[in-house]
């Protein structure tokens, strides 16, 4: 309900020191954010399925009632739950409920008429076009037709795998940890525990960065002994590659809580970076840098397979107002930077108007030239340098294991500054 409802992350729900959550031991957190985690991913599969059997739509002052029947609907559907236990938990919450204890029969009805039709239900159902709101899957064919969208929204039905960033010897560590070296040089996993308890965390010897989030700061190349700015930096990985690489960074965030864990972080790798919490919109240096990373606020509709929740938060008019603050970001970025620098802009989107449409802008209004991306500046992935920009996909780096498989939705582009 606090995504749905109050509009909030899921991961901001879940972590709220003043959330229903805060109370759960770890694995009971963790529990509880795979069952929301799915029934986000699968919410069109689930109001489809529900449909089958309600009449008319939930009354509006029935409490939690429609979450109560999701959620349950998630666990018969897609999780290894006993169906009388799903069903015991949703009407037992029901009754616990003052509004929603008025439905508990139905609530009971619903979920063993969906027990009883649940394969039925899913061979008849096409998941793909589903479970993506209509008005996302329409630009996505108009961007990237029929057949690469539809590859995109397959994707996103599959638990993301766990990435790392390490400081050195990705293949030592893919050994140690049990996972695989992609050919962009992050290691993946499959099965972790705790991720604080894995081999080489408490050294600070790796941190979590999706292998798509880890590419744009590789554009930059070598920038050992480089002042180099990290706007909108928070959570900090593409801060902690620059300093692997020997650059003098300067990491800026607005928010200063974000702030806070990047400083945290580096400390854990036992790395270096000076931090400022301030508007990259209004901020002013004391000089120009060698070079720049802007890793813009975004839609992040890049990130789905591992935020689901993005799906049902993000609308069009999200778009539009972000993509005008990217093209005032990108010009204060270009002022703050050397003649002669480098400037790399990215997003998290899988947006043209956040990506492209930028550089059309861009190249149009600033002191700024294109430099094309290569593909062995990023492992030889000729599939993800499309037109001279790195441009990865939700469906991108197949593999044999579908686990395995996959990027996030990202957009980068590298400026020289004239």
């Amino acid at each position: 309900m606090a995504v749905l409802a109050d509009h909030r992350a899921l991961d901001s729900a879940i972590d709220a020191t003043d959330g229903p959550f805060e109370a759960l031991d770890p694995r009971e957190r963790g529990l509880a954010r795979a069952i929301l985690g799915i029934s986000l991913r699968r919410r069109g599969q689930i109001e489809d399925a529900l449909g089958r059997f309600l009449d008319k739509a939930l009354p509006r002052k029935s409490g939690p009632l429609p979450a109560i029947l999701h959620v349950a609907a998630a666990q018969i559907l897609f999780m290894d739950v006993p169906d009388h236990a799903a069903v015991s938990i949703a009407v037992d919450t029901a009754e616990a409920d003052r509004d929603a204890r008025h439905f508990k029969g139905l609530v009971n009805a619903v979920l063993r008429r969906l027990t009883e039709q649940r394969d039925a239900i899913l061979a008849a159902q096409d998941e793909v076009r589903l479970n993506t709101p209509d008005w996302l899957y329409e630009r996505w064919v108009m961007d990237y037709g029929a057949a690469t969208t539809a590859a995109i929204a397959a994707a996103h039905l599959l638990e993301p795998s766990l990435d790392l960033s390490v400081k050195s010897d990705p293949a030592g560590w893919a050994e140690k940890l049990g996972g695989i070296v992609l050919p962009t040089g992050s290691v993946r996993l499959i099965a972790h525990g705790p991720i604080d308890a894995l081999p080489g965390f408490g050294e600070g010897e790796w941190w979590v960065q999706d292998a798509a989030a880890a590419l744009p700061a590789k554009l930059l190349g070598k920038v050992d002994g480089l002042d180099v700015a990290d706007l909108c930096a928070a959570p900090g990985g593409k801060t902690a590659q620059l300093a692997v690489a020997g650059a003098r960074v300067t990491a800026v965030d607005v928010n200063e809580a974000r702030l806070l864990r990047v400083r945290e972080n580096l400390g854990r790798l036992g790395l270096e970076a000076e931090t400022v919490a301030a508007d990259v919109a209004s901020w002013q240096p004391d000089r120009l840098f060698d070079a720049i990373l802007l890793d813009a606020p975004c839609s992040a509709t890049g990130t789905i397979r591992r935020h689901p929740d993005v799906a049902v938060l993000k609308r069009p008019s999200d778009i539009d107002t972000l993509a005008a603050l990217q093209a005032s970001l990108l010009a204060r970025a270009a002022a703050m930077l050397k003649p002669g620098g480098t400037l790399v802009y990215c997003t998290c989107s899988l947006e043209r108007a956040e990506g492209e449409d930028q550089v059309a802008q861009a190249l149009a209004s600033l002191p700024l030239v294109l430099e094309p991306v290569r593909p062995e500046e990023v492992g030889g992935v000729d599939a993800i340098c499309r037109d001279g920009f790195l441009r990865t996909l939700p469906s991108d780096l197949p593999h044999a294991e579908p686990r395995l498989s996959g990027l996030d939705g990202f957009f980068a582009v590298r400026f020289r500054r004239l």
